[in-house]
């Protein structure tokens, strides 16, 4: 059986920035129910607090983080690239243990977006770009989704359950 890696937001756990949650959502409660999900709050995972400050990426490029050229920041000037890496490489771990090929991520995280993410300005302004966490599953082979996409990921997991 296939083990989806799924944001803990989107499970109704109160782990994002603000101490808010998304979800459940009808696939990841059948999922959930069946034992396929590896549930995982990268910020969390990677030492930060629930609430805490809100976070960019200057130009939204999560990829641009892992390789060490720019940085992740809260809107009050703190920098918490290392917590965002440490998440990521969490994530990874959990795909290597539990040989997960997808994902289902919180859309416009810094963390978890897979298409697009804020410009790192706190202006609501977005730009097409992944998380750090995103970025990291997609370089490593993963599928990632968004909850937008669960038509999408429940159709890839059909596949990859019969092959």
């Amino acid at each position: 059986m296939q083990k989806i890696l799924v944001s803990r937001c989107l499970l109704g756990q109160r782990v994002r920035y603000d101490g808010g949650t998304h979800g459940p959502f009808g696939p990841l409660e059948r999922w959930q129910a069946e034992g396929r999900i590896v549930p995982l709050c990268p910020e969390v995972a990677g030492g930060l607090p629930t609430p805490r400050a809100p976070a960019e990426i200057p130009s939204g490029q999560g990829a641009r983080v892992l390789e060490g050229e720019l940085p992740v920041m809260t809107d009050d000037g703190q920098d918490v690239t290392a917590e965002f890496v440490a998440g990521a490489r969490i994530a990874l771990d959990l795909v290597a243990t539990h040989g997960i090929r997808m994902a289902v991520l919180k859309a416009r995280s810094p963390s978890c977006g897979n298409r697009e993410n804020y410009d790192g300005s706190f202006s609501g302004t977005r730009v097409a770009g992944e998380g750090v966490t995103a970025a990291a599953l997609r370089s490593a082979g993963v599928e990632v989704f968004s909850e937008e996409e669960l038509d999408e990921a429940v159709a890839r997991l059909a596949e990859l359950d019969k092959s």
